[in-house]
């Protein structure tokens, strides 16, 4: 790697990602693993939910890379994608309408000041009505769909999403062999009214609950429509109190195209250094 790494620090609904353009390939593939769990820690270094890296691509705008911060590559990330996004139409890698690649496959968005509105991949694997047990006995009814990543949903009353423990019960749920191998997001919404929905979410890769989940957001309004909870577009209050507006096809949601809207921050911008990858 060639040091000092220009990066920029962005945020979307809490969820905060480092950026490093790659296109000149500062950082060979072979390293980005290293970098994204050294740069990531709270604390010791910039602090993330992720890394992204912007690299060239034959046909789009741009391609990524996209790590969490325990080095896990991820197929695709909602408020990751909102916030990358910006962050090239700001430097001129691409225009106000945009497409880049993604493992989960292209994404198409759009840039109008901080607001940015992506499509997401069609939902796949729906499944409304789905159940388990916990170690210790206890049921648990949910719905789960893919929307890029795999997400479970467990519908709670307002009490019930408060006092929660997220982070216990979320682990278990995306470890529970019903999900093997691939695990699960855990998510837990609770309905305020038919175009809003509070969510709190465990989200794999990260291993703890975060402030927002994008792909999640979208999965809690796909089911809570399904479920016929809610109706679109589904406002989206995340833990950071941040809202993601959910755009669906009323006729299908559980099938039909997702948008997702909402603020992307620029926050900073920096250099790695040399010693971001030292230490303990």
């Amino acid at each position: 790697m060639n040091f000092p790494i220009p990066f920029a620090k962005m945020t979307g609904a809490g969820n905060d990602f480092i950026i490093i353009d790659n296109r000149q390939g500062v950082v060979p593939g072979d390293e980005m693993v290293n970098l994204a769990i050294r740069a990531c820690r709270r604390g010791k270094s910039v602090g993330a939910d992720g890394l992204l890296f912007i690299e060239e691509d034959r046909e789009l705008d741009f391609a990524w890379r996209f790590f969490n911060s325990d080095g896990s590559e991820a197929q695709m990330c909602g408020n990751a994608a909102r916030c990358v996004a910006r962050l090239a139409y700001m430097d001129g890698i691409a225009g106000q309408d945009l497409a880049f690649r993604t493992i989960a496959g292209p994404i198409h968005a759009k840039v109008n000041g901080t607001t940015v509105k992506v499509q997401l991949t069609r939902p796949q694997n729906l499944e409304p009505a789905i159940s388990f047990e916990l170690a210790d006995g206890s049921e648990i009814k949910a719905g789960f769909v893919d929307t890029g990543v795999p997400h479970t949903i467990v519908h709670c009353q307002d009490d019930d999403l408060e006092n929660i423990n997220v982070m216990d019960m979320g682990r278990e749920i995306r470890f529970h062999p019903r999900f093997s191998p691939a695990g699960t997001n855990a998510n837990f919404v609770s309905v305020r009214d038919p175009r809003t929905i509070d969510i709190r979410t465990y989200e794999r890769g990260v291993e703890a609950e975060t402030l927002a989940c994008g792909t999640g957001a979208a999965a809690a309004a796909v089911l809570t429509t399904v479920w016929k909870l809610t109706s679109p577009p589904v406002s989206v209050v995340t833990r950071s109190g941040d809202r993601l507006v959910i755009h669906l096809d009323p006729s299908d949601p559980g099938h039909g195209d997702i948008l997702m809207e909402g603020i992307a921050s620029l926050v900073y911008r920096g250099q790695l250094t040399e010693e971001t990858i030292q230490g303990g």
